[in-house]
C-alpha cells in the first residue's frame, strides 16, 4: 500500500439515536469495510480506531462531526475532524459526510485548510481548526 490513513471515532455523549445508529454497529462496520475496500483499490490503506477515552458531548450535528477524526500522516494531516474537512454538511448524513471527508483527504489533501486556519465550522472541539 502506498498511503496510510486512519479514521478515529471518539466517544459520544447525548447523541441522537439516529446518529448513533449511523456511527455504530453492523451498519457502520459494513460502511467502513466498503470505504476501506474502495480506497484499497487505489493503494490507500484505511484503518479504524475507536477512542472511547475522549468523549464529546453532542449537542448538534456539527458536534457529531467533531467526534470523527481523520489522519493522513504522509500528507501532514494529523487528526482533523470531519467538519474541518467538509465544512457545512448538505444532507446531514454521517456516513455520506465521512465518505466525502475521507475521499477529499485521500485524493486532494492540498484542498484541506491547515489546522491553524480559523474556520467558521469550528466548535471548540480541541482539534485546532
Amino acid at each position: 500500500m502506498g498511503k496510510a490513513m486512519r479514521l478515529t471515532c471518539y466517544g459520544r455523549e447525548l447523541s441522537r439515536p439516529e446518529w448513533e445508529k449511523a456511527l455504530s454497529g453492523e451498519g457502520f462496520e459494513q460502511f467502513f469495510a466498503e470505504l476501506a475496500g474502495e480506497l484499497g483499490r487505489f493503494g490507500i490503506a484505511l484503518e479504524r480506531l475507536d477512542d472511547a477515552a475522549r468523549v464529546i458531548e453532542v449537542k448538534s450535528y456539527a458536534d457529531l462531526l467533531n467526534t470523527v477524526r481523520i489522519a493522513s500522516p504522509c500528507d501532514g494531516i494529523s487528526n482533523v475532524c470531519v467538519g474541518h474537512v467538509i465544512g457545512k454538511s448538505p444532507h446531514l448524513d454521517p456516513q455520506e459526510d465521512i465518505r466525502r471527508a475521507v475521499n477529499r483527504i485521500a485524493f486532494a489533501p492540498e484542498t484541506v485548510p491547515p489546522d491553524d486556519e480559523n474556520r467558521k465550522v469550528c466548535h471548540n472541539c480541541g482539534c485546532g481548526c
